[in-house]
């Protein structure tokens, strides 16, 4: 059959054909897009499953949150969107006095570091209105179209909104890996214990190797399809000089040998904000290593307390001990821009790749991460499945790598949603690769962490390069 339209004729059937593939799109996105959804908000769950009821209401320092503020909050984000593509929608004014991070746009937001001194909301009003937000956003996702005009300062497609809530709670489930160590160390029983991978011995003599990345023109930044955050875009050209990075992550064992040389107690290695900071606090190891009087090291961490593994990458270091291991060794860190190519390019098929073993998304058995569920890093050399083509190996996952890199947006950058990433453009480095808290879903070779200099309760650690001169 068919009709006339303006002043052509249109077959009808095929109208109807087109419009079902439509639907048919739609519905499997919202699918999708569901299941994204009760796959995380599960893992949050889990992840705090263990707890005690008094653990949810503990703050250890200005930096860390109460365990019951990340549940409410990732929760009432949730909201915060609902709220803005439905200006009619109501949500909880006491809730989002507490539960807001920094968002000016919906109030006066709490002093991050008075989180743990408010009773009110409780742990059991929070967990509430946890699963009150799950029921709200599966009825949200389901009954909405896709697209929605006229919204204030935000992208036009609901599903990706809600797809950027989805990856923030991924953030907060690494934040609350962080916290849960800082607050609980070796107490914290995890809900889903793996042992972590060891490599196979004889591999590990070569982990001082480093590797010739002969440079040139490189597009730095995310490109694909799928999701991404702003700060990962736009995609843009670089030119790299050559330089060499190492094969791998600076272990434990390495670290040792700058301790032992008196890395922390010569200044010149160090930056002077560094030197200050690591003589005001007393840093003389990374965080939660303990010497005892017999002069052996221990590390207490989510797999417990245990002797140091020396095969092991360094982990729960600020920049200023990356940067003066690597002045101490006569190297530097790599830029963000270095360290992505060594992650990405196939120099042999001139050819990008979203990991470094290629396109297809991270396994267990490829790079260790949050769903790996090991709680520690993994000895180096053992993900020989997840080597980068030039031939580095754990770029993804085990401990976020700093780079020299100022956390700024790349040139042409636009912000994708009002007081988010692009607020915190000043006094932090680049961090990539991941670590063993981070979900899968998070990360890729373009994806930037930031953390001021200083910082270290997160799982970071560092490679080394150097110019190829």
């Amino acid at each position: 059959m068919y009709i006339l339209w303006g002043t052509k004729y249109i077959n009808t059937d095929l109208c109807k054909g087109i419009l079902t593939l439509t639907l048919d799109l739609e519905n499997t996105e919202k699918e999708r897009l569901l299941a994204l959804f009760r796959t995380t908000r599960a893992r949050t769950l889990n992840l705090t499953s263990t707890l005690e009821d008094d653990d949810f209401v503990v703050q250890t320092a200005f930096f860390a949150s109460p365990i019951k503020w990340h549940i409410g909050h990732v929760s009432w984000m949730y909201e915060a969107v609902m709220g803005k593509i439905n200006k009619e929608y109501g949500f909880s004014e006491e809730m989002s006095a507490y539960l807001n991070s920094y968002y000016q746009q919906f109030g006066v937001p709490h002093d991050k570091g008075h989180r743990g001194e408010i009773s009110r909301p409780t742990t059991k009003q929070i967990l509430r209105y946890f699963e009150s937000v799950n029921k709200k956003v599966e009825e949200f996702i389901s009954t909405t179209a896709a697209d929605v005009k006229g919204l204030d300062g935000i992208t036009n497609d609901i599903h990706r909104l809600f797809e950027m809530c989805i990856h923030h709670e991924c953030q907060h489930q690494e934040l609350l890996v962080y916290d849960l160590q800082h607050m609980l160390s070796d107490k914290y029983v995890p809900p889903i214990k793996e042992d972590a991978r060891c490599r196979d011995e004889g591999a590990f003599a070569s982990q001082a190797s480093s590797i010739r990345i002969n440079g040139g023109l490189y597009m730095i930044g995310y490109k694909g399809d799928g999701y991404c955050y702003d700060i990962e875009l736009p995609e843009h050209q670089v030119y790299l000089e050559p330089y060499r990075i190492d094969a791998y992550p600076v272990t434990n064992g390495e670290f040792l040998e700058f301790i032992a040389d008196g890395g922390y107690e010569t200044y010149k290695w160090w930056l002077v904000d560094g030197w200050e900071k690591a003589n005001s606090e007393g840093w003389s190891a990374p965080m939660y290593w303990e010497q005892t009087t017999d002069g052996r090291w221990y590390v207490h961490d989510l797999s417990g307390t245990r002797p140091i593994n020396p095969k092991e990458p360094v982990c729960h270091v600020s920049y200023y001990e990356a940067d003066a291991y690597c002045k101490w060794a006569g190297k530097r860190l790599p830029t963000e821009a270095e360290w992505e190519m060594a992650a990405c390019w196939d120099e042999t098929r001139q050819k990008k790749t979203a990991y470094p073993w290629g396109n297809d998304a991270p396994t267990p058995n490829r790079c260790n991460l949050l769903e790996s569920y090991s709680w520690r890093c993994s000895e180096t050399g053992a993900y020989p499945e997840g080597t980068s083509a030039c031939g580095c190996h754990q770029m993804i996952g085990d401990v976020w790598e700093w780079t020299s890199s100022e956390f700024v947006g790349y040139p042409g950058f636009r912000s994708g949603f009002d007081e988010y990433n692009d607020k915190w453009f000043t006094n932090q480095k680049v961090l990539r690769g991941g670590s063993y808290g981070t979900p899968a879903a998070s990360i890729r070779t373009s994806y930037r962490n930031f953390f001021r200099l200083f910082e270290r309760w997160m799982i970071s650690g560092f490679r080394c390069a150097q110019d190829a001169s």
